[in-house]
């Protein structure tokens, strides 16, 4: 049976804007039917790395919060700490960032928690049954101590798992450090020595001390590289690669457990705002032009049905001009790569990725439905 998703265009006229719009869209798609009474609701959503500009703004945030007010809920905007170098690795750093980026109580009206703790060990063991790969789930501790979870996710690209959507931002998310760990441990990356300057970058942000540079050239340390992929981001002559084509599958079927984990004995309710469509994830330290122009603002109940709408959305849109998607299909059509399908935005930017195998799977777990009726709310 189809879930409904529920969507609004980002059209806005006098007398209205796309605040009133987002919680218009959360009314129609059932949000008064939890109740929220004296319940602590765990908002989740990625505060972005500093320096990165695609991160859903901060007054998107204060319209979910409060609504949850309204309705007699205790809101906090919460995340897990990261596992790679950066703004967010810690909860003193991870709170700088998110004040930085306007997720403060000034703008907000709510506080922010780090959900794993000072250091990302604070985490709660959620046991799983009938699942394919986690059997003990390790959550953020704040998140798990929430009555009732609602996710707003900023819908875009993501190097090692093809897109970032709910299921993203809830099982990646919320994982503690362990459980990053835990969910990112397959597929190691591998070093291109000819394309290999020597520059370091990679080292510099490695957080696991899985990279070292060795008579001029990058070496991976199997025992050591957690295989998180970010050192192939920052590399500036993309000397650093990965086959991604069993351990992307792996790392989103794990994703969902961890998303199922979260979820599936409490009210949840999933917000996702198609826009600004990065190639990359809000972790980078930088945004690339979008791939397709921004879309707008869906919210359901099943998290799978959402992800598998906004995806569609996506794949419908045209190409953006100076994208890293117009150059990598370019590249591809002139090259002649039959093996390519050009229409798969997600899989032409990451080609061995395939997010479609968390949906997939969540499907499987019993989480939600890839079939949807999508609803479009004036």
């Amino acid at each position: 049976m189809a879930s409904k998703v529920y969507f609004t265009d980002l059209q806005a006229r006098e007398g209205s804007n796309l605040l009133v719009k987002l919680k218009r869209l959360m009314k129609q798609a059932g949000f008064e039917d939890i109740d929220f009474t004296d319940k602590y609701v765990a908002v989740k959503l990625h505060f972005g790395e500093p320096g990165n500009m695609a991160h859903l703004r901060p007054q998107y945030a204060k319209v979910v919060c409060d609504y949850v007010k309204e309705l007699g809920g205790k809101p906090f905007l919460t995340d897990c700490n990261t596992l790679y170098v950066g703004g967010r690795k810690n909860a003193l750093d991870h709170l700088e960032s998110a004040y930085a980026n306007g997720f403060n109580p000034l703008v907000t009206g709510v506080h922010c928690i780090i959900a794993d703790g000072l250091k990302g060990t604070d985490e709660a063991l959620v046991p799983l049954e009938n699942t394919k790969h986690i059997k003990e789930a390790k959550i953020g501790r704040a998140i798990m101590d929430a009555d009732i979870v609602v996710s707003l996710t900023h819908f875009k690209g993501h190097i090692s798992a093809g897109f970032g959507g709910a299921i993203k931002n809830i099982g990646m998310g919320g994982g503690s450090r362990r459980g990053k760990l835990e969910m990112h441990n397959q597929g190691q990356p591998a070093v291109f020595a000819e394309d290999c300057i020597g520059c370091g970058t990679c080292v510099r942000n490695c957080a696991n001390d899985g990279i070292h540079v060795i008579d001029g050239k990058a070496k991976i340390d199997p025992d050591h590289c957690v295989g998180c992929g970010f050192c192939m981001t920052v590399c500036p002559k993309d000397a650093i690669l990965t086959d991604w084509s069993q351990a992307s599958d792996v790392l989103n079927e794990k994703m969902a457990e961890y998303t199922w984990a979260i979820i599936k004995d409490r009210p949840n309710f999933h917000v996702s705002l198609v826009m600004d469509i990065s190639p990359n994830c809000d972790c980078e330290g930088f945004n690339d032009v979008p791939i397709v122009p921004s879309v707008g603002m869906f919210a359901s109940f099943d998290p799978v049905a959402l992800d598998q709408a906004c995806c569609d959305a996506v794949l419908k849109q045209p190409v953006m001009r100076g994208s890293s998607l117009e150059r990598r299909r370019t590249r591809a059509a002139g090259e002649g790569a039959l093996d390519v399908d050009l229409s798969n935005y997600f899989r032409v930017i990451h080609p061995k990725t395939r997010g479609e195998a968390a949906l997939a799977h969540g499907e499987w777990l019993g989480m939600g439905t890839r079939e949807y009726e999508l609803v479009t709310v004036k």
